[in-house]
């Protein structure tokens, strides 16, 4: 299924990108580190929220599947980027899962990093690296 998104220069290093299915818009910006004023969410952020959300509906489909209770887990990811070529090396993430859960239920949800069309999508030079918070354990 092919999904339509629209892409506005609205000036000032801004684009705003419009969600064809629904009309919901948000606007990037540039980082200040490359001649922007860091006021939103650059473009490698969203490839960063992109990863984030998508791992975690699917881990939120396992853990309904289960029987799991799952609101209120999170992911926290640090983007690093690298120079020459400028592009992002490695997404560094923070699982925290809602609640105890036992060895076994935080491999599988783990495992459903590997499931995520984002991940899978991403050149393999990208490093992504999961570790869950020690609170979740």
């Amino acid at each position: 299924m092919a999904v339509k998104i629209t892409a506005t220069y609205a000036g000032d290093k801004q684009v705003e990108l419009r969600h064809g299915p629904s009309g919901n818009a948000l606007l990037t910006d540039l980082p200040a580190d490359s001649a922007g004023k860091g006021r939103t969410f650059s473009p490698t952020d969203l490839l960063a929220s992109s990863l984030a959300s998508c791992i975690l509906t699917i881990m939120a489909g396992v853990a309904e599947r289960d029987g799991i209770q799952f609101e209120g887990a999170s992911i926290e990811v640090e983007k690093h980027m690298q120079e020459n070529p400028r592009r992002v090396a490695r997404f560094a993430c923070v699982v925290s899962f809602p609640g105890k859960l036992d060895e076994r239920m935080q491999a599988k949800l783990l495992a459903c990093v590997k499931a995520c069309p984002v991940h899978r999508s991403l050149h393999p030079d990208v490093k992504v690296e999961f570790t869950i918070n020690e609170s979740s354990k």
